[in-house]
């Protein structure tokens, strides 16, 4: 029966997301165990195509990319994918009435990150919006269980969300997206002159985007809204943190949120959100 296969397949997504994510992993544990499965078939497809341009250096990129992109759409036509990723995926996809243009623009922007870009503002933005916020969407389809009234309310603050989360990745990363990837993404940032000034006017920009996001969060339905603020005040915390140092520092290492202190932030919101605090 394929139902088995179906229920390999969500396993193997859940293995991938607390492989490559901790802090995802915890946050997708607070959340409804109904609509876990989703969200964890929602992340092995962004993570599977994010190491293609990430980590697959030594083979041809481009091709493995292309081929991944063929194969999603042929598993979402025909309903089924020897991929367990991508057959976990089409099924969120049937299930939740996730968008092609939502998947489009996210293989889109996996695409831009073939190429070392110099990003200006309008392809940074471009870029944002296919690497994180269209994600947000597909995660927000889940949430709202296909209520069109509620997905529409809830869509400009869960794509301030992705975006948060993306940009404080992108200051996390650019030592390694810089000296090993090629990549810069913050328009007008030379990495030679990154000074205090331009550090700022970035946080800045990330903060009014935590800002708005969480106006959302607070209205999501409580069947998710304890994961979703979980990630929140986790990427929330990193970012603090990296606010806190030098321009140089983030150049020389990749900033963390340790595991004890990943733990603790879980406890204090497991006790927020069941006393409806959030």
């Amino acid at each position: 029966m394929k139902r088995l296969f179906d229920q390999l397949s969500t396993k193997v997504s859940a293995v991938t997301t607390k492989k490559y994510s901790t802090s995802f992993s915890l946050a997708i544990h607070c959340v409804n165990k109904k609509i876990r499965p989703a969200i964890y078939g929602i992340y092995g497809f962004v993570r599977l195509a994010d190491e293609i341009v990430d980590s697959f250096e030594k083979y041809d990129q481009e091709y493995l990319l292309q081929k991944y992109k063929e194969d999603t759409y042929e598993a979402i036509e025909s309903g089924i994918s020897l991929n367990p990723i991508l057959n976990s995926f089409q099924k969120v996809a049937h299930q939740y009435h996730i968008e092609k243009s939502e998947i489009d623009q996210f293989l889109h922007s996996m695409e831009m990150d073939l190429h070392k870009v110099v990003y200006k503002k309008e392809n940074y933005n471009e870029y944002i919006l296919g690497s994180a916020e269209v994600v947000g969407l597909m995660c927000l389809r889940v949430f709202t269980n296909g209520c069109p009234h509620r997905f529409k309310e809830l869509k400009y603050y869960s794509m301030k969300l992705g975006a948060a989360f993306q940009k404080v990745n992108f200051l996390r990363d650019m030592k390694d997206d810089y000296h090993v990837l090629g990549r810069i993404y913050f328009p007008n940032v030379e990495m030679g002159q990154f000074t205090h000034e331009a550090k700022k006017e970035i946080e800045a920009d990330i903060q009014k985007d935590f800002n708005e996001a969480i106006i959302g969060i607070r209205k999501l339905p409580k069947s998710c809204r304890g994961g979703v603020y979980l990630a929140y005040i986790y990427y929330l915390s990193l970012f603090n943190k990296i606010k806190a140092m030098p321009p140089n520092r983030i150049l020389s290492k990749r900033i963390r949120i340790h595991n004890g202190r990943k733990f603790g932030i879980l406890l204090n919101t497991f006790v927020q959100n069941k006393m409806n605090l959030i």
